[in-house]
């Protein structure tokens, strides 16, 4: 496996009984990149993460984490790694401080690397005002800030980021994007777990994920250029009836309302005469044109056909 990256697998697979929650995973992470995983829920994120942080065993399956074999180096690992839960974990009756020395000691910092970091935290995720408040009545956003601050604490090579944005409000998450460009501008690479797509498109590197399978790998770019579909944007006074129409027409992937419009994604930019003409035929006005990949685009393609059912 190359040292290029900070992350290798090769086949990983973790079943829980009969069910298989992660099938047959090849990952690779680049040094010093944001890279995301994109998926629903239950499509086997956490579960992966999990496992290649070492506190999970896989059923079979390589990983390969900072040069490491995990899980049998996952202790060697716990010291060069940093982790963000996607559920606030942190002692809700202990002071923001108080949070902050506690897991300085379990990584076994000095009293006086304690202090520092501690204060040098503090003042970067802006939480000096905020030092003898109790975790447990800090805001969304605060407790975003606190947990990557303790998440950050041993200066981690690698910082794993599980759905980290799901519960703060949009500005919150703008901010906490600013503060992992800043990670990854020092060195670290970062591997988060997302739904978001606006999020999907701040990351250097994607996988997408279905089912606890990779259903494409790459950058934002290239996997929108990659997409093997065309999308076509629906503006009509009758999107509802244009939409029941349509999702009935072979060749629509998907067919989604977007305000007064509607966003079709279809096999092949030949389709578009059979669009235009499956409405005319239900005495639909409209205008019917083909329009840019997004990576919402890119996830249909990619999972279309396949179900839900990791966790």
């Amino acid at each position: 496996m190359s040292t290029d990256n900070a992350i290798e697998t090769h086949d990983l697979t973790r079943r829980f009984g009969d069910f298989t929650a992660v099938d047959h995973l090849n990952l690779s992470v680049p040094r010093g990149q944001v890279y995301g995983f994109l998926g629903p829920n239950g499509c086997g994120k956490s579960t992966t993460i999990r496992m290649l942080c070492g506190l999970l065993l896989p059923s079979e399956g390589d990983i390969r984490v900072l040069d490491l074999d995990i899980p049998k180096q996952a202790e060697a690992l716990k010291r060069r790694a940093g982790y963000m839960t996607q559920t606030f974990s942190l002692y809700r009756d202990l002071t923001v401080r108080e949070n902050l020395e506690f897991v300085a000691r379990l990584f076994g910092l000095s009293r006086q690397h304690t202090r520092q970091r501690v204060e040098e935290l503090c003042h970067r995720y802006q939480l000096e005002a905020l030092a003898s408040q109790l975790a447990g009545t800090l805001s969304g956003g605060q407790k975003q800030r606190l947990a990557l601050a303790t998440a950050v604490l041993n200066q981690p090579e690698l910082l794993f980021l599980d759905e980290p944005t799901s519960a703060v409000d949009p500005q919150s998450r703008r901010d906490f994007w600013d503060e992992l460009f800043a990670l990854t501008d020092a060195g670290t690479t970062l591997l988060v777990s997302t739904h978001y797509m606006d999020e999907a498109e701040r990351c250097h590197q994607l996988a997408i994920l279905q089912r606890g399978r990779l259903m494409a790998q790459g950058s934002p770019e290239r996997l929108k250029a990659d997409v093997g579909a065309t999308p076509l944007l629906v503006v009509t006074a009758a999107p509802r009836k244009a939409q029941t129409v349509l999702q009935a027409l072979d060749g629509v992937r998907s067919c989604a309302q977007i305000g007064a419009s509607l966003r079709v994604l279809v096999t092949s930019p030949d389709q578009l005469p059979a669009v235009r003409d499956a409405l005319r035929k239900e005495g639909i006005e409209g205008k019917v044109d083909i329009t840019d990949v997004n990576l919402e685009d890119v996830f249909v393609a990619a999972t279309h056909g396949h179900t839900e059912g990791a966790s």
